[in-house]
């Protein structure tokens, strides 16, 4: 498997300064600041870029597991909420609320949601969050 890379640069102090993050094959190029990551400034945040990896793994994994179980969907799309707090410890990603709509024909809603709870354990994205993060996951048939 290849390795993933992607680069930030950082000019200036916290508060005042700004910043450029890229992936590693230029699909995606954002500015970030202190106003993007703690207020509701312009430009993206590390933590953002979690979540959009997360909805993205997520709704990988889940249509891989639709089918493995023998269902073809015809959309998954699933929006990741990460709550970044303080505590005790210093500003943490405590929470990430995944809510996923999927358009799975012949499926009931029973087993739907077996597999999405199956997806989101399987998730690699998951499973490297989960020993310090709580996953939630609301799962809808669309």
């Amino acid at each position: 498997m290849p390795i993933r890379t992607a680069t930030a640069r950082w000019d200036g102090n916290l508060t005042e300064g700004s910043g450029t993050i890229k992936t590693g094959k230029g699909g995606y190029q954002g500015n970030y600041s202190f106003k993007s990551r703690f207020e509701e400034g312009e430009g993206t945040n590390p933590e953002e870029l979690i979540a959009a990896a997360h909805s993205g793994c997520y709704s990988m994994a889940f249509s891989k597991a639709l089918a493995d179980a023998g269902y073809t969907d015809t959309a998954v799309e699933t929006v990741a909420k990460l709550h970044f707090d303080k505590t005790d410890a210093g500003f943490s990603v405590t929470k990430i609320d995944l809510e996923t709509v999927g358009t799975v024909p012949g499926i009931d809603d029973s087993e739907f949601q077996k597999i999405a709870q199956a997806a989101k354990e399987g998730c690699p994205i998951s499973r490297l969050l989960a020993p310090g993060t709580e996953i939630t996951l609301s799962a809808k048939l669309a």
